[in-house]
C-alpha cells in the first residue's frame, strides 16, 4: 500500500495525522475518551518512503485495532498492543501472498525483500516471523 493511500484510509477513518516532534519515537498515536484517534509524525519520518510507509502504517494499525496503552500499562500489555499495531501494518504493507510472489521472483534475502516491498529490513524481519512463525520475535529467529 502506498503512502497516498495510507494517508487516504486515515482521511476516511477521520484520523487527523500531525507534524509533531518526536524524536525518539518518530511517531506516536493517541485516542482520546471519545474513541477518536490521531497520528503526530516528526519531520524526520516523513520522508515519502521507506520511513513514512512504515511509522505511518504502524500508527494507523494502533488506531485501526483500538490497541492503545498509557505510560502505566505493564510491559506485556504495552508489547500486546504493539504486537496487534505491527500485525495490521504488516498485513497491509506485505501481504503473505505478495511475499509469496516476492520469494517465487527470487528475492530470499531480508534487504531484498524489505526493498521489493519498500519497508525498512526491521519490519521486513517482522513480517517473515508473522509468515514464517506465527510471531514477531525477531530475537529468536535472526
Amino acid at each position: 500500500m502506498e503512502i497516498p493511500v495510507l494517508y487516504g484510509l486515515a482521511q476516511q477513518q477521520n484520523i487527523p495525522i500531525f507534524a509533531f516532534p518526536l524524536p525518539n519515537t518518530g511517531s506516536m498515536s493517541l485516542m482520546d475518551e471519545q474513541g477518536r484517534c490521531c497520528i503526530g509524525m516528526d519531520e524526520g519520518v516523513r520522508d515519502g518512503g521507506v520511513q513514512e510507509r512504515v511509522h505511518l502504517s504502524h500508527e494507523l494499525g494502533h488506531c485501526v485495532t483500538g490497541s492503545f496503552y498509557n505510560r502505566y500499562a505493564a510491559v506485556d500489555c504495552r508489547q500486546r498492543h504493539e504486537n496487534q499495531a505491527n500485525r495490521w501494518a504488516i498485513q497491509t504493507l506485505i501481504p503473505v501472498d505478495a511475499l509469496d510472489e516476492a520469494v517465487a521472483q527470487g528475492c530470499t534475502e531480508v534487504w531484498e525483500l524489505a526493498e521489493w516491498f519498500g519497508v525498512t529490513e526491521d519490519f521486513m524481519r517482522k513480517a517473515v516471523c508473522l509468515y514464517v512463525h506465527g510471531n514477531l520475535a525477531t530475537e529468536l529467529y535472526f
